[in-house]
């Protein structure tokens, strides 16, 4: 069957067992043949919470220890569980399901109506007896009055009476309960005592039994009875306490009574045969007043002897109600005994296993013993050769130290020989790129020019018709630069105003040359406008060498950078291509010249370059003996009178630079192991330590130098750390382009020769 069309039903009982199968079963037959499943709510109510139940009655939670309070609870849980299976063993077929509702301090009726709100019940039956927290307390009348006038619109509430739907009514201002026939009910239902209990019973078993035989599949089940008796000593235990106080009463009071009783049976009958024998001398008027009174004593005797005879039968069935809960009970204990012995015999044998394994774990600990007193007797044996090797140590470090100094030179050697290869490989790169660049404008030249003509509209709706605010810079007056957009592309707009007074075919055919030459430090020419004569050049989003050297930013390029952009400037490859005639001509050498002084000064003016202050001002940037050699350079190829021999060549400029950048990578190579060995090696202060010894990870000494891919090198333990913790940039802030570590023992001897001096220093 489909789950969506299961009807769900909460049926709300308590602890009357006997009501609560009544309400149950009156629940079953209403949805029989409907798909349904049952949702038992049963209120916890906690009563041990202010007292515990004792042999000697009920005694305040204060006096009992917390064994006693907490068997009490699980006895009550057990109860409850009982109870609630004996709810949903009595729904056979149809699936059902508990809900234990906790009491709060509010009051019931209350919690009933948040119950419903909180999960949308819309079927909702419910006991006489859900409220009473107890057999022995009263129905609240006044809260099913309540829950029934507060219930919400879609809640459909039935109340359930001894089997019967009753509903609540208001009269003279008393609540009370009629059935579908309109029978009052009692408001208060009578509280159930040992007395009537056997009566009860077999009421209850007649009308179960008038049930069971008219109520389907659903009220079949043959264990009903069962159930009853099953849970007749939780319920009745207080009961059976107050009959034994009954019995002890009883018998106490007719110790003393009984002979009386015997003989008071017996004494009306003696006189009477006295009597019979004086009844010659008496009249018959009299004889028949003698019999009336024998006849109103036998009466009452009679009418004594039935009163004894139902006082009897009433504590005979009481007696057999006592001893068949009592046997049942023994059973019970008896089953209960049972699973402690097999509850012990599982202990036993869960200690007698815990006790083979102390015994496996000290046998273990025994071995651990013999194992550290043998690793302590090769402990001692190890620490003797660990002594002598300490010794032979000390011996090969002083014969490592004298192949220090000679490995200190030889590395000192390959320092330069490195130098010098790294100066060789940047010139066979510059020639590679000269080579290439050559061949690449030899293949433009056999090709076509590859750009277009634009138009003039083309040129005014990418300038946004010469806006200012797209003018890039303006160099004297016959040319401005402007920033476009053609085909959603940023270019570089030149305006040729210089060139107006040229024809159309002399304008192209300068267009056509320019635009044949390629060179990476150039800018690329993507076409050209005929009028207004102008040039669409390749937009630089970096900027221009001017906007370095020149702009708001300030100098960032080093001195060994300006000498590599100028060589690479100069030697572009036009003298190469071109005769040397047309290619040594004063214009060039003085923008070479030009070119040199704003590298070295950083400043767009001319400016004297043969004062003391020039070289003061650049003396931080620039090494000294290289500034000068720059100068006398940049002053050869701005002179205005060529030099005798008229060999100033372009050629002879970019060699004249390869020599200056060569001399300054070996001047600034010796200042820094000048100031390494001169400086930082100086003793006379032994507190100093140069800094080139100090580990930048550490900031401590380092013994054992290891050089990283940034250049600086580091303790090796600490490098280590540092590359495995996953860094990509190095303590310098640098980026790491490898993560392999070359031993520098350079630095190893000079701080070995370091220590060395400053003890000596010391002790002197």
């Amino acid at each position: 069957m489909d789950a969506t069309q299961t009807e769900k039903i909460y049926v709300a009982v308590g602890y009357d067992i006997v009501d609560g199968f009544q309400t149950l079963r009156w629940a079953l037959r209403k949805w029989n043949p409907h798909s349904i499943s049952i949702v038992i709510l049963h209120v916890k109510y906690n009563t041990s919470k202010n007292y515990v139940e004792t042999l000697l009655g009920k005694l305040p939670v204060e006096g009992a220890c917390e064994q006693k309070l907490a068997r009490d609870r699980k006895y009550e849980q057990r109860i409850i569980n009982k109870l609630l299976s004996e709810y949903i063993a009595l729904c056979d077929n149809v699936p059902a399901e508990t809900f234990e509702v906790e009491k709060f301090d509010e009051p019931m009726h209350r919690r009933t109506i948040d119950l419903i709100l909180g999960l949308g019940i819309t079927k909702l039956i419910m006991g006489f007896s859900f409220m009473k927290p107890s057999l022995k307390s009263k129905v609240d009348i006044n809260g099913l009055f309540y829950v029934h006038q507060h219930k919400p619109a879609f809640c459909d509430l039935f109340i359930i009476c001894e089997g019967k739907q009753v509903s609540p009514r208001l009269k003279n201002n008393d609540i009370i309960m009629e059935d579908d026939n309109g029978a009052k009910i009692a408001r208060t239902r009578e509280k159930i005592n040992f007395r009537d209990w056997p009566e009860r019973t077999l009421i209850d078993k007649t009308i179960d039994f008038q049930q069971t035989s008219s109520c389907g599949s659903f009220t079949s089940s043959p264990n009903f009875e069962f159930h009853i008796n099953q849970n007749q000593w939780e319920f009745s235990f207080q009961g059976i306490e107050n009959y034994l106080q009954e019995l002890m009463s009883l018998n106490s009071g007719e110790g003393s009574s009984g002979l009386d009783n015997e003989f008071s049976h017996i004494g009306p009958t003696e006189p009477y045969a006295k009597e019979c024998d004086n009844s010659n001398n008496t009249s018959g008027a009299e004889k028949i007043e003698i019999l009336k009174d024998k006849l109103n004593e036998a009466y009452k005797t009679i009418q004594m002897k039935r009163k004894d005879d139902v006082a009897n039968l009433e504590r005979h069935e009481k007696a057999e109600w006592a001893i068949y809960l009592c046997n049942r009970r023994e059973e019970e204990l008896e089953s209960l005994r049972k699973e402690e012995v097999t509850r012990r015999e599982e202990v036993k044998k869960e200690v007698d296993a815990e006790k083979e394994q102390v015994n496996e774990i000290r046998m273990d600990v025994e071995e651990s013993k013999k194992m550290l007193r043998s690793v302590g007797e090769q402990k001692t044996e190890l620490l003797n050769r660990l002594h002598k090797c300490r010794l032979a140590v000390s011996q090969a470090e002083t014969e490592l130290g004298k192949a220090l100094g000679e490995r200190t030179k030889m590395l000192m050697e390959i320092d330069n020989l490195r130098r010098q290869r790294d100066v060789q490989n940047r010139r066979i790169k510059y020639f590679k790129e000269k080579d290439a660049i050559r061949m690449s404008g030899r293949m433009m030249e056999i090709k076509d020019c590859n750009f277009r003509e634009y138009t003039k509209d083309e040129i005014l709706l990418a300038t946004r018709n010469f806006s200012d605010q797209l003018r890039l810079k303006s160099s004297g007056n016959s040319t401005n630069v402007y920033r476009g957009q053609i085909n959603h592309s940023t270019v570089a707009i030149k305006i040729l105003t210089s060139l107006s007074g040229l024809s159309q075919l002399d304008f192209q055919a300068k267009v056509t040359y320019l635009g044949s030459i390629r060179q990476p430090h150039l800018v690329s020419i993507l076409g050209f406008c005929s009028e207004p004569k102008c040039l669409v050049l390749e937009y630089m989003h970096s900027g221009s060498l001017e906007e370095m050297l020149f702009g708001s930013r300030g100098r960032a390029l080093s001195w060994h950078d300006s000498i590599r952009i100028a060589i690479e400037i100069t030697g572009f490859g036009l003298h190469e291509s071109s005769e040397e005639s047309n290619v040594n001509v004063k214009s060039d050498r003085m923008a070479i010249g030009l070119l040199l002084q704003n590298l070295l000064t950083g400043r767009r003016n001319l400016v004297t370059m043969d004062r003391e202050e020039f070289f003061d001002e650049i003396g931080e940037q620039w090494p000294l003996d290289v500034a000068k050699q720059i100068v006398g350079l940049a002053r050869t190829c701005m002179s205005m009178n060529p030099e005798p021999n008229g060999e100033m060549s372009i050629t002879r400029v970019v060699k004249e630079l390869n020599e200056i950048i060569r001399k300054g990578e070996d001047i600034v190579t010796r200042e820094r192991w000048k100031d390494i060995i001169d400086a930082d090696l100086d003793v006379q202060d032994s507190t100093h330590v140069p800094c080139i010894f100090i580990c930048p990870i550490l900031q401590k000494i380092m013994k054992n130098p290891y050089v990283a891919a940034d250049g600086f090198s580091y303790e090796l333990e600490a490098i280590e750390k540092w590359l495995q913790s996953g860094n990509e940039l190095s303590p310098k802030k640098l980026r790491l382009k490898h993560r392999l570590l070359t031993p520098n023992h350079t630095l190893r001897s000079l701080i070995e020769d370091w220590q060395s001096k400053r003890s000596a220093k010391v002790a002197i």
